[in-house]
């Protein structure tokens, strides 16, 4: 019996009717052999991307835009609606369809139109209303916050002082500056020129003493600063006095805030990385992890076993449908308890962004339990995305937010695929443990490219061999938690053994930072963002569109284009009629791999002989006439003092160097050769905050220098004299920094540097730091012989920073030295960063005898290149390159 045909089967294809022969052939052998995969339901997916790509648009460039985009959106969405329905789906009578007694096309043609295409017509349409739906949604949040956001607005754009009251909805990190804290607030009040406006938005304060505690009702005075585009809050607020809380935290956040402090002071005995990373996995307190460790988790893409997020919410949920499934509870007690359970959570760890995107796609698969029907991981994130965003269109900026849905994204969309192209080679629980940091490196790699511009190479095996060890890590954390409050007896002896499982952790993640090349360079920017994602795209459909099972031969004989198979025939053709052909083939791709290998190693080899040790402490880059100085403070951080004059050369140093994060960027004074190197700085670094003179001269110098640093949104400082703090584990304290000329003789006319008379080398910026090993750094810009004999007698006076271990010589090595100072500090080492070809006769050979008659060993950037300074048991040693 001849099988029905229909005329909209594509390519007319067969459709299989009782009865028929089944088809047969390879692809009939591949489908009957392959398990049927679930198909990922992405139908939410249009309207998430559409409420993502609003929402940063809106809290951006088109703030001001968001009543129209509502309205409009609204009424799209409106007709697309009445146009969906209107459109029915015809009637398809079975006496419409093509009938065939042997012959196709011997009836006349339908006269009704296909109904499933008419079906994937109206779906389409469906999901463009959706998608305008939530496009006003978003907007119309948008438009409500910017309004009730409008007070607030205004006066951070006056800088104006104002009292602010309101609730703190963060817990306290260290200031930027000083041994202050900061912490966020939820404004509801302002008061400015005796005017009480209600309001709302998020203001970070930094004051001295205690923190309120999280939930605390608070008023702040101050002058408002505008924050970072997209960092969140919406000002930044110092206050003059400490913060003493209005009202007290709710009964259940007081509950909380116990449990965390009590974990704090049960862990407190433990091991360093046990007394941090504890609390860190179950709490997400990470105010005591320390440098070394938090730095190695960062470069081996580690960080989200202390940032709380949908893997902490796997595993708690996963305990408790296990301890239910134990008691044989009914679905309505399962999804009860892990409700509970789950909001209990989020209060104990804080709902940050990525811990409520984890919360509500936790509660959109509870929906579906509870309803009796399937969850899937992608409509869950898409919903769950799409709900936040419109309570709250700024999570769209959010860094924590993006990375925590591309994470599971993912997770969703490849942790799957993977694990079944890699299962045939490497067995399936492996290729599971694979698939998994894969996949979420894969998605967020572009996202942290924009935070760092490197590409950790470490990331899949540090997370392969770490993360078995977080599910005992968060289990007993919570569970030492728990009891902390009540047994502390009891929840020492859990806490010692969850910081086993982090003590696995921490060691992983320094072994792997540890490994040369652990981070890969790469271009910052959208232009580094794009190449990446187009590599990773282009691996991962290299990879996914490989048949598993198959040899490689087999594998690209079916996949090349016919294009490439063609050359390769006509090539062989050619070799074996012409015996010349091959070899001279052979040998011309020999030549150009060499060339290629010579490309790339030499430039590598010239400089292998200069390498920058791996245990550099104190660096003076070679950046010709001018000072850049280093101090380290972590794996990939540093203080930075002085960038040198206008080009790349102390880029390319913090580059060698492997500096990634600066700290702290201190510039001592703004004269060109400190100041002039600062964009090949900030490019494709993070600058934590920088600290700079108090006197703004040469006032157009000094106008560019804060203008790169407020575009870089570097949080800038004017420095004071006993100012100090911690940046990574070095501590930094200022010794001296004028706001103008001395009037003790800053020697300008004949300081062989030409202060000029303007006073702006005596306003330099003195600095002191101390490194985590101990070694004690002075840096003394370009102070002239008179403000360094005042520095001199205050540090006499004080008995501080006496026989130190390095100084930095002031002003290049001019003939303007103070006798009093070189003796006060009396340093091991004496670098001075002079360029080779200068015009000053810099440094001279007063300046040189005076600090060898202190017994200091003189290193010049001019004849050693970039010095390295290593401290190798109790001696100081020295790399020149």
């Amino acid at each position: 019996m001849t099988p029905l045909v229909r005329s909209d089967a594509p390519g007319g294809s067969v459709d299989a009717v009782p009865g028929s022969v089944p088809a047969t052939g390879p692809a009939a052998r591949r489908t009957l052999a392959s398990p049927p995969t679930r198909r990922v339901d992405l139908r939410l997916a249009p309207a998430a991307l559409v409420s993502w790509a609003a929402a940063w648009a809106l809290t951006g460039p088109m703030l001001g835009w968001a009543r129209t985009v509502a309205v409009g959106a609204a009424l799209a969405a409106v007709v697309a609606g009445v146009a969906v329905v209107a459109a029915r789906p015809a009637r398809w009578a079975p006496s419409d369809r093509w009938r065939s007694q042997g012959t196709r096309g011997s009836e006349a043609a339908p006269t009704g139109a296909d109904p499933r295409r008419q079906g994937g017509a109206r779906s389409a349409g469906l999901h463009v209303v959706v998608a305008l739906a939530c496009l006003a949604a978003v907007s119309l949040g948008a438009h409500a916050q910017v309004a009730r956001q409008a007070p607030l607005r205004s006066l951070v754009g006056q800088g104006a002082h104002a009292e602010l009251v309101g609730r703190v909805v963060s817990e306290p990190r260290a200031a930027v500056f000083g041994d202050g804290e900061r912490w966020q607030v939820a404004v509801r009040q302002v008061t400015a020129r005796g005017i009480v406006s209600s309001t709302a938005g998020l203001v970070e304060v930094t004051a001295d003493g205690a923190a309120p505690r999280y939930g605390a009702s608070v008023a702040v005075s101050g002058v408002l600063r505008p924050a970072d585009a997209g960092d969140g809050p919406l000002a930044r607020l110092t206050a003059a006095r400490p913060v003493a809380e209005r009202a007290p935290p709710t009964a259940l956040l007081r509950a909380t805030h116990t449990m965390r402090s009590a974990l704090l002071d049960v862990t407190d005995p433990l091991s360093a990385q046990a007394r941090g990373l504890v609390p860190g996995v179950a709490v997400g307190d990470t105010s005591r992890v320390p440098d070394v460790v938090d730095e190695a988790m960062r470069v081996t893409s580690l960080t989200h076993v202390t940032a709380v997020s949908g893997g902490h919410f796997a595993i708690v949920v996963a305990a408790l449908t296990a301890l239910c499934a134990l008691a044989r509870a009914p679905r309505a007690v399962r999804v009860g308890v892990v409700a509970v359970a789950a909001t209990a959570f989020v209060l104990l760890v804080r709902p940050e962004p990525s811990v409520l995107r984890a919360a509500w796609t936790c509660a959109a698969a509870l929906l579906a339990l509870a309803l009796g029907r399937p969850s899937s991981g992608a409509p869950a994130l898409a919903a769950a995305a799409t709900v936040l965003l419109v309570v709250d269109p700024w999570l769209a900026r959010s860094y924590g937010f993006v990375l925590s849905c591309a994470a599971t994204a993912g997770l969703v969309l490849l942790a799957g695929p993977l694990a079944r192209r890699l299962a045939p080679w490497t067995g399936r629980p492996l290729a599971f443990a694979l698939a998994v940091p894969w996949a979420a490196q894969a998605a967020c790699g572009p996202v942290l490219l924009l935070l760092d511009p490197h590409v950790p190479l470490m990331s899949v095996p540090a997370n392969l061999l770490a993360t078995p060890a977080l599910v005992p890590a968060t289990v007993l954390g919570l569970v030492a938690t728990s009891v902390a409050p009540w047994a502390p007896g009891v929840a020492l002896p859990v806490a010692w053994l969850a910081g086993l499982s982090t003590g696995w952790i921490a060691g992983v993640a320094q072994t792997f930072a540890a490994v040369p090349g652990a981070r890969l360079p790469w271009p910052a920017g959208p232009l580094g963002v794009a190449a990446l994602t187009l590599l990773t795209v282009a691996v991962l459909a290299l990879v996914l569109r490989r048949p598993p099972g198959e040899g490689w031969r087999r594998e690209w004989r079916e996949a090349a284009p016919r294009a490439v198979r063609r050359v390769r025939r006509r090539v062989r053709r050619a070799a074996v009629r012409h015996g010349r052909a091959r070899t001279a083939t052979v040998a011309g791709l020999a030549g150009a791999a060499l060339l290629a290998a010579l490309v790339v190693a030499v430039p590598r080899l010239a400089g292998a002989g200069h390498a920058v040790p791996d245990d550099w402490q104190v660096a003076a880059c070679d950046v010709g006439q001018g000072d850049s100085l280093a101090v380290r403070t972590g794996p990939t951080s540093a203080v930075v003092v002085d960038v040198g004059p206008d080009g790349e050369a102390a880029g390319r140093c913090l580059d060698r160097l492997g500096v990634s994060t600066v700290d702290l960027l201190v510039l001592s004074h703004f004269h060109a050769d400190h100041v002039g190197g600062l964009a090949a700085v900030l490019r494709g670094r993070a600058v934590t905050a920088a600290l700079v003179s108090p006197l703004d001269a040469p006032e157009g110098q000094a106008s560019a220098v804060r203008s790169s640093l407020g575009a870089a949104g570097v949080p800038v400082r004017a420095a004071a004299v006993g100012d100090g703090g911690t940046a990574g584990s070095a501590t930094w304290r200022v010794l001296a920094a004028s706001g103008g000329p001395r009037a003790e003789g800053s020697h300008a006319a004949g300081s062989g540097g030409g202060d000029e008379g303007d006073g702006v080398n005596d306003a330099s910026v003195a600095l002191e730091l101390r490194t985590a090993g101990g070694l004690e750094v002075v840096a003394l810009g370009d102070l002239e012989e008179g403000a360094q004999d005042s520095l001199a007698a205050d540090l006499a006076a004080t008995g501080s920073a006496a026989d130190v271990d390095v100084v930095k010589m002031a002003h290049h090595g001019s003939r303007s030295q103070s006798a009093a100072l070189a003796g006060h500090l009396s340093p091991r080492v004496t670098l001075v960063s002079v360029g080779a070809d200068n015009t000053y006769g810099h440094p001279t050979d007063d300046a040189l005898a005076l600090y060898a008659s202190v017994g200091s060993a003189l290193v010049r950037t001019d004849e050693c290149g970039t010095a390295a300074l290593v401290v190798r048991g109790q001696e100081i040693g020295l790399a020149c390159g």
